[in-house]
């Protein structure tokens, strides 16, 4: 209830700001491509709550599936005009997903799978801040505090995978 009801004050904040404000303007398909978002974050973070044997496990299907949640939300929010640098974000969760699904969503394989989205993400985020560099000129410590913030939902479902494969042992 807590989950489903999150997801519908998160749908609704769009609708009344646009009451207030013309600085919030979405359309029918943004709604429905947003509540689409929602609809499947909290489907699956639902099910690995039924099905999950531990508390470990859990929280790392949460970590992952907010992590990718973010990143589908901001390119986005972003515009189509950035459009080939998204490809990268999408397939590095497209690696994400194919490594949960070949690991038959185990632990000791989804800490494998998410330790490679993290590692694609950072190639991603990379290869985006190259093209922004050669505009605005690249800084190394944007880059890691960047790369570290992307990458950081997926290192704690890594991390917590980890340490339900430990217990299942």
């Amino acid at each position: 209830m807590f989950l489903w009801g999150g997801a519908a004050l998160l749908l609704s904040v769009p609708f009344v700001a646009m009451r207030f404000t013309s600085e919030v303007n979405w359309t029918a398909a943004d709604f429905i491509v947003m509540g689409t978002l929602l609809a499947v974050a909290c489907g699956i973070v639902e099910l690995a709550a039924r099905l999950g044997t531990n508390i470990a496990y859990k929280v790392g299907v949460i970590a992952a599936v907010g992590g990718g949640f973010l990143i589908v939300w901001a390119n986005l929010a972003v515009g189509h005009e950035h459009a080939p640098y998204d490809y990268p974000f999408y397939l590095a969760l497209l690696i994400g997903l194919v490594g949960s699904a070949l690991a038959r969503f185990r632990p000791r394989g989804m800490f494998a799978a998410m330790l490679a989205t993290a590692a694609a993400l950072v190639v991603a985020l990379r290869l985006f801040m190259v093209h922004q560099a050669d505009a605005e000129g690249g800084n190394l410590l944007v880059t890691a505090v960047a790369s570290g913030a992307i990458a950081s939902p997926f290192l704690i479902a890594a991390w917590l995978f980890r340490r339900a494969a430990r217990v299942q042992e």
